[in-house]
């Protein structure tokens, strides 16, 4: 029998499966994204630019396909990915950096453990090496290399890439264009508040990010009103519209 790639008693399958924590990480990658190295390759086919919510969708949402697929179809999954950006690289006739496929591994792990962390609980140790490991598999089906061995080697190299292969660029200030183009001022401004008490202080230092935020004391009541069942009808006043198919289709609880 087919075994699932992720147990499925596993804090992973929590972590993916609530749609809360699915767009912190989404809001956390979106603004690391703007200052990777490689971001120029995503500008390649135009599809960034042109819709960098949708393209943002997409990434959270083969990750959930790959978290609560069984092995076969979670290996299907990563194939597929390895095989569009292998066409991508094809078609510029060159190779995308292998530290670009790391870093975005790097922070499906880590915005994970933040986003969850931020809206739910403190995760233990083990919980923290069970979202290692079922990222650090999906890196090995992709056939990176420098994957660390184990948490300890991720947070190492998490750290030196943090403080020494983050970049500021006309990319980045672009695609925070895009981003306030596609959501409207005051959904940008919400997702702006949202990466400040989401990002890490190298990430926070390189953007345009407010200083202070209320946006952690308002949390409480969001955790009561998800408790009295009003929490959708806030996601629905305060999230686009034109995303409500892709944002319901995050919900996996």
């Amino acid at each position: 029998m087919n075994q699932p790639f992720v147990s499925h008693d596993s804090i992973v399958r929590k972590i993916w499966g609530n749609e809360d924590t699915v767009l912190l990480i989404f809001a956390g990658a979106a603004a690391e994204f703007a200052l990777n190295k490689a971001v120029d390759w995503l500008y390649f086919t135009g599809r960034l630019p042109s819709d960098p919510l949708g393209r943002l969708f997409s990434t959270v949402q083969y990750a959930q396909q790959i978290v609560f697929a069984d092995t076969l179809q979670a290996h299907a999954a990563i194939d597929r990915i390895a095989a569009i950006h292998n066409d991508v690289e094809a078609a510029r006739n060159s190779r995308i950096p292998d530290v670009a496929y790391l870093e975005v591994l790097y922070m499906l792990i880590d915005y994970s453990i933040r986003s969850y962390e931020l809206i739910e609980r403190p995760l233990t140790k083990q919980e923290h090496a069970a979202v290692f490991d079922v990222f650090h598999r999906v890196g090995q089906r992709m056939q990176l290399a420098s994957l660390p061995p184990d948490l300890a080697s991720w947070q190492q190299h998490r750290q030196y890439l943090l403080e020494n292969n983050l970049l500021k660029s006309d990319f980045t200030n672009d695609l925070y264009a895009q981003y306030k183009k596609h959501l409207g001022h005051s959904r940008f401004k919400l997702l702006l508040h949202a990466q400040q008490i989401l990002t890490p202080s190298q990430v926070r230092l390189l953007l345009p990010l407010p200083r202070f935020t209320l946006l952690r004391l308002a949390l409480p009541f969001y955790k009561f009103a998800r408790f009295i069942k009003a929490d959708q009808l806030i996601k629905q006043i305060l999230l686009p519209q034109a995303y409500k198919m892709q944002i319901r289709a995050l919900r996996k609880r």
